[in-house]
């Protein structure tokens, strides 16, 4: 009987000792909406008679399916055991947030990474908030929830080799592929 207590009192610390201190239930992304008109965007692209539009050019493959906005980065990165999205990605986020409100048949999956610390299900969770927090930031910007797909691949799909810090912090991402 004292060997059963002990046994699970081991299991109880082992498990509270892998757990992360990191909420994942708040996604501090701010609201924008109310703010009228705020962001310029002469200049975002040109359409074919020189005129200036309000809506990035799009990048057409062999098949002649469009893959979304030209010179627009399709990443968005994060720091260490984060899901919040840093202030630097909100030209990126509003850039693609104009592309799908100007193409609305279009649809983004928002897909979440994580770095290869931490376990697996954690990644999961982690890479899942980071797509959630993109998409609340875009649903914010006044994208249709159907035009998004917040998915999580963790640690699965990393964007690159290594365990040196410029490489963790390449895989710490959320990519927008249309």
């Amino acid at each position: 009987m004292k060997t059963q207590f002990l046994a699970s009192a081991l299991l109880v610390a082992l498990l509270a000792g892998c757990a992360s201190g990191v909420k994942l239930d708040d996604v501090p992304v701010e609201d924008k909406s109310a703010t009228s008109s705020g962001v310029s965007t002469q200049g975002i692209g040109n359409n074919q008679s020189g005129a200036q539009t309000g809506v990035a050019s799009v990048v057409v493959d062999k098949a002649g399916v469009g893959i979304g906005p030209v010179g627009i980065a399709h990443v968005v990165f994060f720091d260490y055991d984060s899901f919040v999205v840093r202030a630097e990605a909100r030209p990126v986020i509003e850039s693609h947030a104009r592309f799908l409100q100007a193409n609305k048949q279009r649809k983004a999956n928002l897909e979440g990474h994580t770095d290869e610390r931490g376990g697996r299900e954690y990644n999961l969770a982690l890479g899942q908030k980071r797509a959630e927090a993109v998409r609340q930031a875009l649903s914010l910007m006044g994208v249709p929830e159907s035009q998004l797909e917040a998915v999580s691949y963790g640690k699965e799909k990393p964007a690159a080799q290594g365990s040196a810090e410029v490489d963790l912090a390449k895989n710490r991402r959320v990519e927008i592929r249309y």
